[in-house]
C-alpha cells in the first residue's frame, strides 16, 4: 500500500484552493484546509492548514499544523505546531505547542498546567546545604629538582 506524506494515514480529506464552504467536518483521519472553511473539524487524525487556507470556527484534533489562517478555539491532544507564516486568533489547548519564528498568535493559550509545586525539586547531593561546599584549602609541596 502507498503511503502519503500525511504520515501514513490512508484517509484524507481535502479542502482544496478556491472551495468555501460553510459547515462541519467530522472525519477520523487526516484533514488539509487549502480552501475557506467556517465552521468545525473534529478529527482525531492531523489537521493541516495549508499557506492559503483559512479556518473559523472550531478545530478539535490529535495534531495541528498549520501555515495558514485559523480564527478559531483549536483543542489539540498532541500538539499544535505554526509554522512561519501562519496566524492565528483565538484559544489554544494543547499539551505543546511549537511556533516557529514569524508565526503570529493573538489569544490564549492553556497546555493543562494548573499549578506548580510549592518545593523546588531537591537536587543530588545535598546542594542546598552551601556550608559543606566552601572551598578547601589545599596543601601542595614542592621539590627542588636538581639539573
Amino acid at each position: 500500500m502507498k503511503k502519503n506524506g500525511f504520515g501514513g494515514d490512508d484517509n484524507i480529506t481535502l479542502l482544496a484552493k478556491g472551495v468555501h464552504l460553510k459547515g462541519e467536518i467530522r472525519v477520523e483521519g487526516t484533514v488539509r484546509i487549502d480552501g475557506r472553511l467556517e465552521g468545525g473539524i473534529h478529527t482525531k487524525g492531523q489537521v493541516i492548514v495549508g499557506e492559503d487556507g483559512l479556518v473559523q470556527g472550531t478545530v478539535a484534533a490529535g495534531t495541528v499544523v498549520s501555515s495558514g489562517r485559523i480564527k478559531a478555539t483549536v483543542n489539540a491532544v498532541e500538539r499544535v505546531q505554526l509554522l512561519k507564516t501562519a496566524v492565528v486568533i483565538g484559544d489554544i489547548h494543547t499539551p505543546v505547542l511549537i511556533m516557529e519564528e514569524g508565526a503570529k498568535l493573538q489569544g490564549t493559550t492553556d497546555m493543562g498546567v494548573t499549578a506548580w509545586p510549592e518545593e523546588l525539586p531537591k537536587l543530588a547531593g545535598a546542594v542546598r546545604d552551601l556550608a559543606s561546599h566552601k572551598a578547601k584549602h589545599a596543601l601542595t609541596h614542592e621539590k627542588d629538582v636538581a639539573n
